[in-house]
C-alpha cells in the first residue's frame, strides 16, 4: 500500500471533473448534430446513394481506360450485332463479328472449333451491356438489346441423389422456361442424353413454343436433322464453325447461312487415335453418310469461295466508282476549258469583224488597207482546237490519264482502249500521256530526310477536325522518330469524344507506336495521351 498525497488526489479529482465536462460537451454537440442530420435524413440518404453510383461508374470508366474497353448501352431492339467482340474471360481471345437479328441462332460445325465459346460470348456481351460494364468490342457498329432474363443450359444435369438423368434434367429445365417471356437462352449440345431422331422432333416443337413467347435462343449442336427442321422457320438462322482442311485444325471462324460438318474423324486423328481405327470407323459409318458429309464440306468451301469472289467484285466496283468519279471531274474540267476557248474565239472573231466593218466608212484607201490588214492579223490569230495527240502512241504503250494508269490495247482514229486493273476504258488520244514507268519496271529512289531543327515533345490538337488532326499527328510522330524521342504527349481534349476516338484508333494502327495511355491528371488526364514510340 501507499499514501496518496493530498495534492495528487486533488489533481486527480480535477481531471475527472474535466473529463465529465468534456463528455457532457460532446453529448450536447452530438445531440445538436443528430438533430440537424435527422432533419436532413432524406437528403443524406440521397447523397450516400449518389456517391455509391458515382463510385460504380468511375470504377467502370477506369477499368475501360486501363484495358482499352468500350461501353455498349443496351436498347429495346432485341437485336444482337457484335463487331470485333472478344470473350471477356479469355486471355488472347479471337475477335468475332456476329449478326443475330432473328429469334434462333443454331451453331454447327467442327468439334473444338469454338461453338460453345461463341454461345457464352454472345450471352456475356448481352449481360455486360445490361449492367453497363465495359468489354472489348467496336461500340460504334455494335447493337445489343435489353433482355428481362438470362438462362443457360450448359452442363450435364445428371444427379444420382435426385434420381435424375441427363435428358430428364434438361426436360425439367425446359418445362420451367415454357411460361417465361423475353429470355435470352443458351443451350449447349442440345441433342445430349437421348436418341437424336426423337430429340430432333421434340426440340423442334419445344423451340417453336418458346419462340411464340418472344424469347431469343442460341443453340450449339452436331445434329444436322434438328438444324434442317428448325431452319424451315423464317426466324431461325444458321452459322457454322469452320475447319482448315489443309492444316487439319479448326479456324475459330464462323460462316453464316450454312450447316457445318463435325469433322469427328479428323479430330480423332488430330488427338492421337490411330489411322486404322478411324478408317474402320468410316466404313461402319457408311459410304452414303460419308458422301453426305463430303457434300456439306464442299458446300462450305463453295460458300467461302463465293464470298471471296464477292469481296474481289466489291473491290472492283470501288475501283470503277473511283474511275467514274475521276472521269466526271475530267469531263467537267474539259467542258469548262471548252467554254473558255469558245468564248475567247468568239471575242477574237467579233473584234476582227468590227475592224473589217470600219473600212466601209473610210474614204482614204490607205486607211482602208490598214484596217483590212489588222482584221486579217486578228483572223490569223484564231487557232481552232486540234484533235491530234501531242506524241505518237502505239498499242502496248503504258499511258496515264489523270490519276488512272493503264496499257493501250487498241487505237482507233481519235480514241484508244486502255486496260487498267482489269477494266477497259475508251479515252481520247489527246488526253493520254505516255508513262515512262511500267508495272514490271523497278525505279531507283532516294530518300532525303531533313532533321527537324526544333521539335516540341507535345502536340495540341484542340479545335481541329479529325482528318486535319490525324494528318498533323502523323507528321508529329514521324518528326519525333527522326529526332529520337521515345515518348511524346498528344493533347486532344474531351469534348464530344469524336476526336479522342479518332486519335485512339490512329495510335492503335500506327506501326511505330509501342503503347499509349491516358496522361496523368496534372498533364491532361483523359484529354491527353502519353505515347511511347
Amino acid at each position: 500500500f501507499y499514501v496518496v498525497p493530498l495534492s495528487v488526489e486533488k489533481i486527480q479529482s480535477q481531471i475527472d471533473e474535466i473529463k465529465d465536462t468534456k463528455e457532457e460537451i460532446f453529448y450536447e454537440y452530438a445531440k445538436k448534430i443528430s438533430l440537424i442530420f435527422y432533419k436532413n435524413l432524406m437528403f443524406l440518404k440521397f447523397i450516400n446513394n449518389a456517391f455509391d453510383l458515382f463510385d460504380h461508374y468511375s470504377a467502370r470508366v477506369l477499368m475501360a481506360k486501363k484495358h482499352d474497353y468500350e461501353f455498349v448501352l443496351a436498347d429495346s431492339s432485341n437485336n444482337l450485332s457484335l463487331y470485333s467482340f472478344a470473350h471477356p474471360a479469355l486471355k488472347n481471345a479471337k475477335s468475332v463479328n456476329i449478326e443475330f437479328n432473328k429469334k434462333v441462332l443454331i451453331i454447327t460445325g467442327v468439334n473444338a472449333g469454338g461453338k460453345s465459346m461463341l454461345l457464352k460470348g454472345i450471352l456475356s456481351a448481352a449481360l455486360l451491356a445490361k449492367h453497363l460494364l465495359p468489354m472489348r468490342i467496336n461500340a460504334q457498329k455494335s447493337q445489343i438489346g435489353n433482355f428481362k432474363e438470362f438462362d443457360v443450359i450448359l452442363e450435364d444435369p445428371q444427379n444420382v441423389k435426385n434420381d435424375i438423368s441427363t435428358f430428364a434434367g434438361r426436360m425439367l429445365h425446359f418445362s420451367k422456361l415454357l411460361g417465361k417471356k423475353n429470355v435470352l437462352l443458351g443451350v449447349d449440345e442440345i441433342e445430349l442424353g437421348t436418341d437424336f431422331e426423337e430429340a430432333a422432333c421434340l426440340y423442334t416443337e419445344l423451340i417453336s413454343k418458346l419462340l411464340e413467347q418472344d424469347n431469343k435462343i442460341i443453340i450449339t449442336t452436331h445434329h444436322k436433322r434438328l438444324a434442317m427442321l428448325l431452319a424451315k422457320n423464317s426466324q431461325v438462322e444458321l452459322i457454322a464453325a469452320l475447319y482448315d482442311e489443309e492444316l487439319s485444325r479448326p479456324k475459330y471462324e464462323f460462316l453464316k447461312g450454312t450447316i457445318g460438318k463435325s469433322y469427328a474423324f479428323e479430330t480423332a486423328l488430330r488427338y492421337g487415335i490411330s489411322a486404322n481405327l478411324v478408317q474402320n470407323a468410316k466404313k461402319l459409318y457408311g459410304e452414303d453418310k460419308e458422301n453426305l458429309e463430303e457434300m456439306v464440306s464442299k458446300n462450305i468451301n463453295l460458300e467461302l469461295s463465293l464470298r471471296k469472289k464477292n469481296e474481289e467484285l466489291e473491290k472492283k466496283e470501288a475501283k470503277v466508282d473511283e474511275i467514274l468519279f475521276s472521269l466526271k471531274d475530267q469531263k467537267e474540267k474539259n467542258e469548262q476549258e471548252f467554254k473558255k476557248l469558245v468564248s475567247n474565239l468568239e471575242f477574237k472573231y467579233h473584234k476582227a469583224i468590227e475592224e473589217a466593218k470600219k473600212t466601209i466608212n473610210l474614204q482614204d484607201i490607205k486607211e482602208k488597207q490598214r484596217s483590212l490588214n489588222k482584221a486579217n492579223e486578228l483572223k490569223k490569230s484564231i487557232i481552232l482546237p486540234s484533235m491530234e495527240q501531242n506524241e505518237e502512241l502505239r498499242v502496248g504503250d503504258f499511258v496515264k490519264y489523270e490519276k488512272i494508269k493503264g496499257k493501250i490495247t487498241a487505237i482507233s482514229k481519235n480514241d484508244a482502249m486502255i486496260q487498267s486493273d482489269g477494266l477497259s476504258l475508251r479515252v481520247p488520244l489527246k488526253l493520254l500521256k505516255k508513262s515512262n514507268q511500267t508495272p514490271t519496271q523497278k525505279v531507283k529512289s532516294s530518300v532525303n530526310i531533313t532533321r527537324p531543327s526544333a521539335l516540341n515533345m507535345t502536340l495540341d490538337l484542340h479545335g481541329l477536325r479529325s482528318d486535319e488532326a490525324l494528318e498533323r499527328l502523323d507528321k508529329f510522330i514521324s518528326d519525333a522518330l527522326i529526332v529520337g524521342f521515345d515518348e511524346v504527349i498528344v493533347y486532344h481534349g474531351i469534348g464530344t469524344g469524336k476526336l479522342a476516338f479518332a486519335v485512339k484508333e490512329f495510335l492503335k494502327a500506327h506501326k511505330s507506336v509501342k503503347s499509349f495511355n491516358d496522361a496523368p491528371i496534372n498533364q491532361g488526364g483523359f484529354g491527353a495521351k502519353v505515347v511511347k514510340l
